[in-house]
């Protein structure tokens, strides 16, 4: 069986580039009888940033739309037309040479031509954003006409896909007119070596400087932890900007107790060295550093915000839903754990135990019954 699948890059160290590289290398490494085939269309002659199987092959067909990303927009448009035929012709160009039996789109511009290709492979989807934040960065003024007119094309082309992979029940129930749904979570990247003693008087936050993450609400929230337990820290390790959220901790006075910092390769060591970890994002798609903190024994504080944390975090269990958005109450559930080391640590021991639900053997399994359950419709047989 051999697996192809398209996104649009590989050289960033954002999530979805990390989590299908983890999932390809598996798969080849690990699956038998399995090829993968990882392409890409605007690599721009970079390395992977995530290290590569070698029995996973990369492909680029370097049709840069994208890219310069500074590029005006009326530039972009005037270029759209010509690049998106050149895209086209060169990614069915490589399913000519390639001949695979499973597609997987990651629902870019390639989903308004897969499903309606008759080459005899098996076109799957896997959505990574929540449904309501699909487009986030649309002008204000264009939203309602323009958002909802690509959003009813993609659910058109949705449709005609053989398969659509969510990572939790709560985005499949977002989408009641798709019946071809599958929800397979991600899987734990991490594999610790060791376990946080939840001793040490540091909070962490992990992601990248953008309103999506709601650091702005965290820091509002560390204002009022600080009053209350001002021995402890908290540390945010993030990619991008943060001038923005460094003036707020400026203007609060918090410079002392809350900390920004860049991403690290060493994360795994960052949730060892802290004692709670807190998810304060408006929205994600899954929320895959809530179960990498688990996974090191951590106990969570998370808003309940689409889609994932509710999937991940038992509430009283092993970590704390907050109503999202809720600052105040995001405040009171970190003190809760601030004060009372025994809850801490027995919740931290419930995280990692309960986070073995998502290591890769288990994800692995639930793909592989999927691409078995095509085996009847695919050209190799």
């Amino acid at each position: 069986m051999k697996i192809l699948y398209y996104l649009p890059s590989l050289y960033t160290s954002g999530g979805l580039e990390r989590i299908i590289i983890f999932k390809a290398n598996y798969f080849a490494d690990h699956l038998p009888n399995v090829e993968v085939v990882l392409m890409t269309s605007e690599q721009l002659n970079k390395p992977t940033f995530f290290p590569l199987s070698e029995k996973v092959k990369h492909v680029d067909i370097d049709v840069r739309i994208d890219y310069p990303f500074d590029q005006s927009p009326l530039l972009k448009v005037l270029r759209f037309p010509f690049l998106y035929r050149r895209f086209k012709n060169r990614f069915l160009q490589i399913l000519r040479q390639e001949k695979p039996d499973i597609v997987i789109s990651t629902i870019r511009r390639e989903i308004n031509f897969l499903p309606l290709l008759n080459d005899g492979s098996v076109k799957v989807a896997e959505l990574h954003v929540t449904k309501e934040f699909y487009h986030p960065n649309f002008p204000k003024g264009l939203n309602g006409f323009l958002r909802k007119r690509k959003d009813t094309i993609r659910l058109e082309k949705l449709k005609l896909m053989d398969a659509v992979v969510f990572l939790t029940a709560q985005e499949k129930s977002f989408w009641p007119e798709l019946s071809n749904v599958h929800v397979i979570p991600n899987p734990i990247v991490l594999r610790p070596r060791e376990q946080s003693s939840c001793q040490s008087k540091q909070v962490i936050a992990v992601g990248r400087y953008v309103p999506q993450k709601g650091f702005d609400l965290l820091i509002e929230a560390w204002r009022i932890v600080n009053v209350r337990h001002p021995d402890w820290v908290l540390k945010i390790y993030g990619d991008g900007s943060p001038v923005e959220l460094q003036n707020e901790i400026n203007r609060l006075g918090l410079e002392e107790s809350c900390r920004l910092r860049p991403s690290t390769t060493a994360i795994e060591k960052k949730y060892c060295d802290s004692s709670i970890f807190v998810l304060s994002s408006r929205y994600e798609g899954f929320g895959m550093v809530l179960i990498e903190a688990m996974a090191c024994g951590l106990p969570a504080v998370a808003f309940d915000c689409p889609s994932g944390p509710s999937e991940i975090v038992r509430d009283g269990e092993d970590g704390y839903l907050v109503e999202n958005g809720n600052i105040e109450e995001l405040a009171k559930r970190i003190c809760d754990l601030i004060k009372d080391d025994l809850l801490r640590k027995e919740m931290g021991k419930r995280a990692q135990l309960n986070s073995a639900r998502f290591q890769v053997e288990n994800i692995a399994d639930r793909w592989k019954d999927l691409f078995d359950s095509f085996g009847k419709h695919t050209k190799s047989d």
